[in-house]
């Protein structure tokens, strides 16, 4: 401590001074400063440094925004509490090279360091930098000013950064423009799904009550689906979730199916075909099949299954219980669904077999092409 002696009339008053006075309610930081051993850095003893320094340190000290001071030549680096959580996990920062410290995303900065140390400064906002903070590469976005910083005598003498993490708010609007373009493409595919159910259905109606009836439960089984699909921000479905969304315009209870399969995840086309398929086996079953009778059920299952060319997805619906079934007179839209349609958009194959017993239809592709199964291994 220094003695400064002032004078007050006719008597003399001892007064000390802390040199380190500009550290005053620094924080965290400020403490690490009081007890850094600056004789190993550029920079020397706190108490050498200049004016300009000292008070550049107080204010930074005395803000809540982030913000490093970059001084002299050597880029010896002095931060505030506010700036520690940009800083992660990386080795202690106080007092090292600027340049040493964001060593992995320097050559995307020092140019614009130059700058400040050339007297300009430069505002850049979601600036892009790979950097490593916690043990790995990652990517973040930052909005910073390097503002040039002067010493006692007016020259440049460094930098000042005060800067702002903004990797939420980047990522959060390139998801928001994902999901706009995912929205678009969705709406667009399904207003083209819509005019050829509707085409079909009205092409291959009997008669105007039935072409509603059967258009209406086409349009809610796949509205069911989107359901499913927006319900929950995702552009993948349950594959349970799908039955169940096709099953519940019908009139048939819960009772007269057995459902089983593994947790599996259907992509978006995959989910809207199925439910249109399982939309089209029930009202056919109702109307005809096993359904029909009291005593009739229907099996629906799923799996993967190992066999000789590889892993496979087997889905089965398969009916007992209802009256003896034949080949029906005609084919419409119904069938020309699922054994064309849902067969290639799950990449695979499916036969529908018009046993006398009972109507069985399958659907079999490679798993590779089921990219959402959960349970895959």
């Amino acid at each position: 401590m220094k003695n400064n002696l002032f004078c007050f009339g006719q008597g003399t008053v001892l007064r000390e001074i802390d040199p380190l006075y500009f550290l005053k309610g620094g924080g965290e930081v400020g403490k690490l400063i009081r007890s850094f051993d600056w004789t190993a850095t550029p920079l020397g003893p706190v108490q050498g440094w200049p004016v300009a320094l000292k008070t550049t340190v107080s204010t930074i000290l005395a803000s809540r925004f982030p913000a490093a001071i970059v001084w002299g030549p050597e880029l010896t680096t002095i931060y505030n509490d506010a700036f520690k959580p940009i800083l992660g996990k990386k080795p202690e920062a106080m007092g090292q090279p600027f340049s040493e410290v964001w060593k992995e995303a320097w050559a995307s900065v020092s140019e614009i360091a130059d700058r400040a140390y050339a007297g300009e400064a430069t505002f850049i906002e979601d600036f892009p930098l790979e950097i490593d903070r916690f043990g790995y590469l990652e990517q973040a976005y930052f909005t910073f000013c390097y503002s040039p910083l002067h010493d006692d005598q007016g020259r440049i003498a460094g930098l000042l950064d005060t800067v702002i993490e903004t990797t939420s708010k980047v990522q959060a609007e390139q998801q928001s423009r994902l999901l706009n373009s995912e929205l678009q493409h969705r709406i667009k595919n399904t207003l083209a799904m819509v005019t050829s159910i509707a085409n079909q259905t009205l092409r291959h109606a009997v008669s105007a009550a039935d072409a509603r009836e059967v258009l209406l439960q086409r349009l809610t089984a796949l509205a069911n689906t989107h359901d499913i699909l927006t319900g929950k921000s995702r552009f993948d479905a349950d594959i349970s979730d799908v039955i169940a969304g096709a099953l519940s315009p019908h009139d048939a209870g819960q009772e007269r199916f057995v459902i089983s399969g593994p947790p599996m995840r259907l992509s978006e086309r995959q989910a809207l075909s199925l439910a249109l398929a399982v939309n089209e086996l029930v009202t056919n079953s109702i109307k005809y099949g096993a359904l029909k009778d009291a005593a009739g059920h229907v099996r629906i299952s799923w799996d993967l299954v190992d066999g000789d060319d590889g892993r496979k997805f087997h889905f089965g619906w398969s009916e007992t219980g209802g009256p003896t079934v034949s080949l029906p007179s005609r084919k419409g839209f119904g069938s020309l669904l699922i054994a064309r349609v849902v067969p290639s958009d799950f990449g695979g194959q499916a036969v529908l077999t018009f046993d006398p017993s009972g109507l069985r239809y399958e659907i079999v592709t490679d798993v590779s092409r089921i990219t959402h199964s959960s349970s895959a291994s």
